[in-house]
């Protein structure tokens, strides 16, 4: 054999092999099967092939909150965990697991320094419309915790007749919404708001308080002002989102008018200086999907300028518009995005889903729970447990299946005729329910200064 001969042997030979040294990292990297590799892979002997597992495992973990009473134990997830009333859950087994530890966290440190806010954005649909059952909760986790103060109020409000903890007359405003079609980057309410609009606004969860931080929160100002009970005040902050302190005295009202015509405004604020301060985002009509017309940097700024410490979604009762529909799967594609980008964009706070209540449609002549429930819940379980948030099974809790018919029918009744919302007393019972699971949850929590034995 010449020269030239040997030479195109091993030049084959060694295309060969780095073909296959690249095959085989590739199999290994992005777990590809094939036979040969799994009889012969060029790097086994130099990665342990549990590795990449262990990895996996070790960055779930970390990205998991765990109760740091359990740190030494292996905990043990249990999916199952979702069906049960009463209870906030990680999916994690044990009863001192704590499934909300960054936010128990902070609780501690409010209850123990009296210093600090704590914030908590709810988010809902009609069933939480009107203030119903975050009145309740954040009556409660004030009163055990501390603060004042009814949090975010709308610019304008379709409900403001309705709503009894706060008051909200307005006129001349532009209004975007979710529900326009290519509207982008509205508030987290799911509004924002422009024009030479005035308003007036009212706290009533509060009377004669020692003082009362009153705030506006807008976007981009470029030299925009407003007037404020007939004071001129120029509008700082030129970020997406600004939260500008307008006052801070004892006053519960005041009136507000735009001077700016092209500021998004987007609501305003009551707020003790330390303490809970519990927000409600209420729309009509969604299921939380509609979270996608609002980009990340803009959920980024949201936060820079109201850090929030407790995301809860209650959405579902709008998925369950057709009595025979069983799949969703649909949900979870859609709604996968929106967790994802929540979670990136907060990523020191805690997310807590919480389930659809019960909902009853005309089966052979009665009122049933929905035929797609139970898959429905399984499915808002499943969003929750792959992408390591808290949940609480709100049907559970309110009696399971038919217990909307049985509220509804109850004297005095729980909830309305249309078999879907729970009423002013309905509502109350599910926030005292929350609030003790959140309790229950909360005082499982050991301190970080605390050592495990």
């Amino acid at each position: 054999m010449n020269k030239n001969s040997n030479w195109r042997v091993v030049t084959l030979i060694s295309i060969c092999f780095i073909i296959y040294l690249i095959l085989s990292i590739f199999s290994f990297a992005f777990d590809f099967k094939w036979e040969p590799f799994e009889k012969v892979n060029l790097i086994t002997d130099v990665f342990d092939k549990n590795k990449k597992s262990e990895i996996v495992k070790e960055d779930l973990q970390k990205n998991n909150p765990e109760n740091s009473k359990s740190n030494s134990k292996n905990l043990v997830q249990d999916f199952e965990l979702y069906k049960k009333p009463n209870f906030i859950t990680n999916f994690y087994k044990g009863d001192s697991v704590t499934a909300l530890t960054e936010f128990a966290e902070k609780l501690h440190q409010l209850k123990t320094s009296k210093k600090g806010k704590i914030r908590i954005a709810y988010f809902g649909d009609s069933m939480i419309e009107g203030d119903l059952l975050t009145q309740t909760l954040r009556k409660l986790l004030q009163k055990e915790f501390g603060g004042y103060g009814v949090g975010f109020l709308p610019i304008h409000s379709k409900v403001g007749g309705f709503r009894q903890t706060a008051s909200v007359k307005s006129s001349g405003w532009e209004t975007t919404n979710f529900m326009d079609k290519g509207a982008k980057n509205m508030y987290i309410s799911g509004f924002s708001f422009s024009g030479l609009g005035n308003g007036s606004f009212t706290d009533k969860t509060v009377t004669a308080p020692p003082s009362l931080q009153k705030f506006l929160i807008y976007g981009e100002s470029n030299g925009g002002n407003i007037n404020y009970d007939g004071t001129s005040i120029s509008l700082q902050g030129n970020d997406l989102v600004n939260s500008q302190l307008l006052s801070n005295n004892n006053a519960t009202s005041f009136e507000l008018k735009s001077n700016s015509a092209t500021t998004p405004f987007y609501g305003v604020s009551f707020e003790s200086e330390n303490g809970i301060i519990l927000d409600n985002f209420s729309f009509r009509g969604i299921t939380g999907v509609e979270f996608r017309k609002i980009d990340e940097d803009f959920l980024k700024a949201v936060q820079k300028a109201n850090h929030y410490d407790l995301i809860v979604m209650q959405y579902g009762v709008n998925l369950l518009f057709r009595p025979n529909d069983t799949d969703y799967s649909y949900y979870t594609k859609n709604m996968t995005p929106v967790l994802e980008k929540f979670i990136s964009a907060f990523p020191k706070t805690d997310i807590l889903l919480v389930s659809s209540a019960d909902r009853a449609f005309r089966y052979n002549g009665e009122y049933q729970t929905a035929k797609g429930l139970p898959n429905l819940l399984e499915t808002q379980a499943r969003l929750a447990y792959d992408h390591h948030l808290a949940f609480f099974n709100l049907f559970e809790t309110m009696g399971g299946e038919n217990s909307i018919v049985d509220w509804a029918s109850q004297k005095p009744p729980l909830a309305n005729k249309d078999y879907v919302h729970p009423n002013g007393k309905g509502a109350d019972i599910l926030a005292e329910k929350l609030f003790h699971a959140i309790m229950n949850d909360y005082n499982n929590y050991k301190p970080k200064t605390e050592t495990t034995p």
